[in-house]
């Protein structure tokens, strides 16, 4: 895999992370993050989103380390979802999140494959030495694929959330790159 700052295309065994940009922006990926069960576990959930809405979230990624990640299905380039890394360049972090989207893709191993190929990729940056990511206790399926990929338990925060009337913990993780850890 290529090891500089700059993102490039990714292929994984069954997806290809590449940039997500302004035509990326369909009404598919709206759907997406206005869909209660694909949000269920997503803060996002509480906010109705729209064109205007994410044009700038796309736009806080124009400038500076972080990365907003559109996943294909590697055969036919069908959009699937999205994931992020938000670089801190003086803390040598990225923390990284994941939506897949397209609910017929759940459970079939394609979350997995984008969220190794980019745990991947930022281990092998020179100025990422750690790389975190947090989920709710209760998202047994993100639980299941964080742990699956290598990364540990650093910490919880009990019952930090309230999720359809329960309190749920925030289970943060975290994997050093290979030659720091």
């Amino acid at each position: 895999m290529p090891t500089s700052d700059a993102f490039v295309e990714l292929a994984g065994q069954r997806v290809v992370l590449r940039t997500f940009v302004p035509a990326d922006l369909t009404d598919q990926y709206i759907n997406w993050l206005n869909d209660p069960q694909t949000m269920r576990w997503s803060n996002q959930r509480f906010r109705h989103h729209d064109r205007a809405s994410c044009e700038l979230f796309l736009a806080h990624f124009a400038q500076g380390p972080s990365h907003f990640l559109s996943i294909r299905e590697s055969l036919t380039g069908f959009a699937l979802g999205t994931a992020t890394a938000y670089v801190s360049l003086p803390h040598g972090t990225a923390d990284v999140g994941i939506l897949l989207g397209e609910r017929s893709f759940w459970g079939l191993g394609y979350g997995q494959d984008a969220w190794n190929t980019l745990l991947e990729w930022l281990s092998a940056q020179p100025k990422i030495r750690k790389i975190t990511a947090g989920t709710l206790a209760c998202n047994k399926p993100m639980v299941r694929l964080i742990e699956k990929s290598g990364m540990q338990l650093e910490g919880t925060r009990r019952s930090q959330e309230i999720v359809e009337g329960n309190e749920e913990d925030i289970l943060l993780y975290a994997r050093f790159r290979r030659d720091t850890a």
